[in-house]
């Protein structure tokens, strides 16, 4: 598989929607998949035996977070993500699976679990219900 197939941006109107890492993804070293401008950074990471990360804290940085990003570890199982515009059109859709990582940067997204699945989510916080998010009807069943 080339890096091509394991990396893919989904792109609407020049704005990446989502980036998904497939669990196949394999490179030496350090890869970062997001910008610098990203409020929610994503990296992979393979290091040999016996590799050091110096010790380090991590020094208080104030940050403006306009949009929450969010990203999924598919720890096991399948699911159909579908993609939207943030006019609520739908876009396309993909599956990810075990070991898929999924960032979602922008536009919208549904989901429906074609296996039974097991899912982490990582993204900033405080998790604001009435704010953080716009729930909306769709033609996708």
């Amino acid at each position: 598989m080339i890096v091509g197939e394991m990396i893919e941006k989904i792109i609407y109107n020049n704005n990446i929607i989502a980036i998904i890492i497939r669990s196949d993804f394999k490179k030496e070293g350090i890869e970062f998949f997001t910008p610098n401008e990203y409020s929610q950074q994503l990296a992979y990471m393979n290091h040999p035996a016996g590799y050091k990360i110096i010790a380090h804290t991590h020094n208080m940085v104030h940050r403006n977070v306009y949009f929450t990003l969010e990203t999924l570890f598919i720890r096991k199982g399948k699911v159909k993500v579908d993609f939207y515009s943030q006019e609520k059109k739908y876009l396309e859709s993909r599956v990810i699976k075990t070991g898929d990582v999924i960032l979602l940067v922008s536009g919208g997204h549904g989901f429906t679990m074609l296996e039974q699945t097991e899912m982490i989510e990582v993204k900033q916080g405080p998790y604001c219900e009435d704010q953080d998010k716009v729930r909306f009807k769709t033609n996708k069943t």
